[in-house]
């Protein structure tokens, strides 16, 4: 029996990589066979995001050009899973009517009786959220390599205001423990060395009785060659005990990715984070406290309706005030169907473009700042393999999280932890040269 061949595309998050590999791997068991062209496809997916405009605009671009393909081969079976999905179905099919297939991230078992639909005439669509899936049963596909992502939570309760997730992947729900460490246990007998768990707030994790500490917990001790991280954490649902886990083990990064999102107490009440900048900043105080050298990121957007100048001072006031050394920065994007869709996006893009540009300016100064303090400090790193720019390098993170160049030793191989003594820096990289290849990471009881 000739086998289907499936190309799929992904956009968006690491949720959305981790998608795909499940989705693979639901297609796999029902005998398709995976491409990495969508030229020799007979099915192209697009793994979507809705997270921000621009992204559900290049994703319509992209469909222009799979319309084109399907025109040249009438056979081929267009799909759109995940987000944009669930939120866009009508457009996607009855209006612009430009895929076969539209299966939202709940739906996903459903694939391949949704795509015989389509290659029989009809229309597959798979839409609906659920308050129960976990995909707790399915093995992602993923192929052979160093890095892997798990998703232990699926959906969110939290209703930003400005965020689309609770009406595009549900409520929030957790995965079984066992099910993450059977798979933590499957990824260290293929030699994977790091693991993310993923969810849109992992701090609220719940199973039998298990939080998300307990969870972190198990997982660091399935191989403590295998570092362990997570994102992302909601400031209000992080804990002290969480946070003395992470201190306890030294395979769980040090590192904490807390969005912040905006600086001013009245946009936080607007957004509707529940928490307030004191509240934020004593989760800082006491992670510097209990975990020595934990590095944070965040996510930041400029330009939430009604933000005034001074609000933006005081984004920029708690930036320079916990000195992150990493963000991710945003103009915000009105998305349907949120609570801020309703408001009046009164700031002008003009305004929202200078005040996002003066925030990453100012963090480009902060992260070279703080990655001029590690010179001539000694970092363990996890090599990742060769520079994109130069097979004379090797690449590979600390448990910071930050990118370190040092270079090539035929002795040393891909997975591999190798201490570095940095040299240089830039604001996103650091420049260092091997001091002694640790072939294991020690984990203090």
């Amino acid at each position: 029996m000739q086998k289907n061949k499936v190309f799929i595309e992904t956009y968006g998050c690491q949720m959305n990589a981790a998608d795909t590999e499940l989705v693979y791997g639901i297609l796999q068991n029902f005998n398709y066979e995976i491409v990495k062209e969508a030229a020799s496809a007979d099915v192209v997916l697009l793994n979507t995001c809705s997270i921000r405009e621009n992204a559900e605009q290049r994703i319509y671009g992209r469909l222009g050009n799979f319309k084109t393909m399907k025109n040249e081969k009438p056979g081929l079976i267009v799909g759109v899973l995940g987000c944009m999905a669930e939120r866009l179905r009508t457009d996607l099919i009855e209006e612009k009517k430009i895929v076969d297939i539209v299966v939202g991230p709940d739906e996903y078992r459903r694939l391949p009786e949704l795509i015989d639909i389509a290659f029989n005439g009809g229309k597959g669509i798979g839409v609906k959220l659920s308050r129960t899936e976990t995909y707790d049963d399915i093995i992602p596909y993923r192929e052979d390599g160093l890095q892997a992502w798990i998703s232990v939570t699926r959906g969110c309760d939290k209703f930003c205001s400005f965020c689309v997730v609770p009406f595009t992947r549900g409520r929030e729900r957790s995965r079984e423990l066992n099910s993450i460490l059977n798979e933590i246990k499957l990824l260290s007998e293929r030699g994977f060395r790091e693991i993310t768990l993923l969810g849109q707030n992992v701090n609220s994790y719940s199973d039998n009785g298990s939080d998300f500490a307990d969870l972190l917990d198990a997982c660091a001790v399935v191989d403590n060659k295998i570092r362990i991280r997570f994102t992302t954490s909601h400031p209000r649902d992080l804990s002290d005990k969480l946070l003395y886990t992470i201190a306890r083990h030294q395979n769980i990064c040090n590192y904490i990715h807390l969005p912040v999102q905006s600086g001013s107490d009245r946009i936080l009440e607007l957004m509707n984070r529940s928490y307030n900048i004191e509240h934020y900043l004593k989760i800082i105080e006491k992670a510097r406290e209990i975990i020595p050298g934990v590095s944070f990121s965040t996510d930041i957007i400029s330009g939430f309706p009604t933000e005034t100048e001074e609000d933006h001072e005081m984004t920029i006031n708690i930036m320079k005030s916990i000195r992150y050394d990493g963000a991710y920065m945003f103009k915000y994007s009105p998305r349907e169907g949120t609570k801020s869709f309703k408001m009046l996006d009164d700031v002008t893009e003009t305004i929202k473009s200078r005040r996002l540009q003066e925030i990453i300016d100012i963090q480009q100064k902060i992260s070279f700042e703080k990655n001029q303090e590690l010179i001539g400090k000694e970092e363990i790193v996890l090599v990742e393999g060769l520079s994109k720019k130069s097979d004379l390098f090797f690449a590979g993170r600390t448990d910071t999280n930050k990118v370190v160049i040092f270079p090539f030793d035929s002795k040393i191989k891909e997975g591999s932890y190798v201490k570095v003594i940095i040299n240089r820096a830039s604001s996103g990289t650091l420049f260092g040269a091997k001091k002694v290849e640790s072939s294991k990471l020690k984990v203090e009881s």
